[in-house]
């Protein structure tokens, strides 16, 4: 064969290949045998050995794997990949269901589709080939896993059709039944341990260095979500249905793996039909995902620092077992918040063995009357997080005592306070109690916060242990010398530790401001603390009233601010942090671009916008000292309007005689 022939060979056998596999492992309707399949591919196989020259990145050849990582890559999400509330009860949906529509205008339509119990992975194509897959992370970033991807044979490496020229895919990835079976049968047959569970085989399996191994583990995937600029469909099922004409395995509407709902009783037929069907599918789903199909609803809805608003995850009742509480210990949090633990006699629970559940509180131990040596119902909540939901009393011995809670501190033995309203009890002993203190810092350093590249909480405890550091501040004085005469404490590591701390003092306000662990202070109040208060002076002269004045600011934060500036040790760190030169005020960069101009005014955005991306449209908003809300009131003040607002919220307009302003109007405005 000429240079040319070859080449147009290798496309032949790359797009015939990438056919059968769509075919065997989307549609499940294979059309050629599995020799002539691997006849096709070894063919393929050789001529890219022969003619690397030819060989694209993405080849169905990438599927058997071979490449080998041993670090991988952490890549910052593009779009942030939030987790979903969760509910348990229909007045739970209903609850969902009346919170939606205080906030938008119109009939509400649904879709309904399966939760799958797997891996969350965010797969970007640029071009119609697969660009990047990266895991969920933290949410804002994860590893870049690419390579172990390519290997999973219902992910397309091609796209066929009309998609954008860039997008990202999300959805889940998973072990099928028989493969772990199968798996578990060649350990068992080898002598070694089983492995515990489909969920966390995947997981495990999605990270190893060896693609090769990763592709032998057969996984699958289903891919439902898609996020990018400009796209061309106005709805979710859309979406979906134009993911499947591309050529990725989605939830499809024939196989009642997705439906659309326009009420409660439809959603719980569909959740109902689930309850009891999931046990005949080969794969594990732990609950079904509600959504509002519409994409300008969705973002008129928008999110929390957590979740969207516009979904809900319903799980399904969790596996339940029986044991023996063995003990009851108590574990103290960075804020002093005591959590009561219960220590059990080993049990398996929904694939994974069980050894601790959370008590959660006094009351919770009183309400249920758990006592040591008592047979309790275990279950996970939310089948993760492993809790006991009620006590076989009549199996209890005779002789057996109420729990009495603990009064003293279980660390310093500081006596316990409770003040009303609060659920837990705390150790007052802010800053001489060791597990508050190693909390404060190493909430300090997390990759929210101050992201200190090389530090931990192990490294943490350990400096604290061996008392080099008290507080927060004390990290800025750490000197190379003292770090490196710490056992396993190398040159390099020791370095790393030091640049990162002054890398850190390139941290803005807000994420200073949520360092610094201020009760009830977290990511989206810090933000919005930065943005009114403009520096932590302000915030630390604010009057009770000023702070609630503030956005989103309630009686309960005001407080908690307040007494945090009352404490002296506090002041005495933040002193030292601003003396080391922390951000604790927002940049000139950040104050040129805002202004009191709207100050007083509240905003509704609706519409699509030509000079603004609605988000830029709400930001701009905010940083002029304006509100943004997402429906129409007497408080309104003005209404920004862009290409097909809603007609419900014009007819409101009308009805209030709010002001409707386009984004022309609005830019003359700022």
């Amino acid at each position: 064969m000429t240079l040319e022939q070859t080449q147009k060979r290798i496309k032949e056998l790359t797009a015939s290949i990438n056919q059968h596999n769509y075919n065997y492992y989307v549609l499940s309707n294979p059309t050629i045998s599995d020799f002539d399949f691997d006849m096709l591919l070894e063919e393929l196989q050789k001529l890219e050995l022969e003619f690397p020259q030819f060989a694209d990145e993405n080849s169905p050849t990438k599927r058997v794997g071979g490449s080998i990582t041993k670090n991988f890559e952490t890549v910052k999400h593009n779009y942030p990949m939030l987790s979903l509330s969760n509910s348990y009860s229909r007045e739970e949906i209903a609850d969902f269901e009346n919170r939606i529509k205080k906030l938008i205008d119109g009939e509400i339509e649904y879709v309904c589709e399966l939760k799958y119990d797997g891996v969350a992975i965010g797969i970007t194509y640029k071009n119609g080939k697969l660009f990047r897959a990266v895991t969920r992370g933290d949410g804002v970033q994860g590893d870049n896993i690419t390579e172990n991807v390519k290997t999973i044979r219902s992910i397309p490496l091609q796209l066929n059709g009309d998609f954008p020229e860039e997008f990202e895919i999300r959805g889940e990835i998973f072990m099928p039944h028989k493969v772990f079976e199968q798996l578990n049968k060649e350990k068992e047959e080898i002598g070694e341990q089983l492995y515990a569970n489909a969920r966390n085989t995947a997981s495990g399996t999605i990270k190893m260095q060896d693609s090769a191994v990763v592709a032998q583990r057969k996984l699958d995937s289903y891919l439902y979500f898609v996020l990018g600029e400009n796209l061309p469909f106005t709805t979710h099922l859309e979406a979906i249905n134009k993911a499947k004409a591309w050529g990725f395995k989605v939830p499809l509407e024939e196989n009642n793996f997705i439906k659309k709902c326009n009420s409660i009783d439809e959603i719980f037929e569909f959740i109902n039909y689930w309850d009891t069907a999931r046990h005949q599918l080969d794969f594990d789903i732990d609950g079904v995902v509600i959504k509002v199909n519409s994409y300008n609803k969705q973002q008129e809805l928008g999110m929390t620092a957590k979740s969207p608003k516009w979904a809900i995850a319903y799980k399904f009742k969790a596996e339940q077992v029986k044991t023996k509480l063995l003990e009851i210990t108590y574990q103290v949090g960075r804020t002093g918040a005591i959590t009561p633990v219960a220590n059990l006699q080993p049990v398996l629970l929904a694939g994974t063995t069980v050894k601790r559940a959370s008590l959660h509180n006094a009351d919770q131990i009183e309400k249920l009357d758990i006592r040591v040596n008592d047979i309790v119902l275990v279950e996970k909540g939310g089948e993760i997080i492993p809790k006991i939901v009620g006590v076989e009393a009549t199996q209890r011995d005779i002789f057996s005592q109420p729990t009495q809670y603990i009064k003293n501190c279980p660390e310093c033995n500081t006596a316990l306070i409770r003040t009303e309203g609060d659920a837990k009890h705390f150790c007052p002993n802010e800053w001489g109690c060791p597990p508050q203190i190693k909390g404060k810092i190493a909430h300090f350093i997390s990759r929210k916060a101050m992201n200190i590249d090389g530090l931990g909480e192990e490294t943490i405890d350990l400096l604290v242990d061996k008392n080099l550091i008290k507080n927060s501040a004390d990290l800025y004085n750490l000197r190379f010398e003292q770090l490196f005469n710490l056992e396993g404490f190398k040159d390099k590591k020791v370095q790393n530790i030091l640049d990162g701390l002054v890398q850190s003092k390139q941290i803005p306000f807000e994420r200073v401001l949520y360092a610094i662990g201020i009760r009830f202070v977290g990511e989206t109040v810090a933000k919005k603390l930065a943005k009114h208060f403009k520096s932590l002076e302000n915030i630390r002269k604010a009057s009770f009233e000023e702070l609630i004045a503030a956005d989103e600011i309630g009686e309960k934060i005001a407080e908690s601010i307040l007494l945090f500036f009352e404490n002296e040790s506090n002041k005495e760190v933040i002193a030292k942090l601003e003396q080391v030169g922390l951000n604790f005020s927002l940049s000139e960069d950040q104050l040129a671009n805002t202004s009191n101009k709207l100050e007083g005014l509240t905003f509704v955005v609706s519409g699509v916008f030509t000079l603004f991306s609605r988000d830029e449209l709400k930001d701009s908003i905010e940083k002029n000292g304006g509100k943004v809300s997402s429906s129409i009131s007497k408080k309104t003040s003005y209404i920004v309007a862009g290409e097909n607002m809603g007609p419900s919220k014009l007819q409101k307009a009308q009805e209030l005689g709010v002001k409707i302003i386009d984004e022309n109007a609005f830019l003359a405005m700022v």
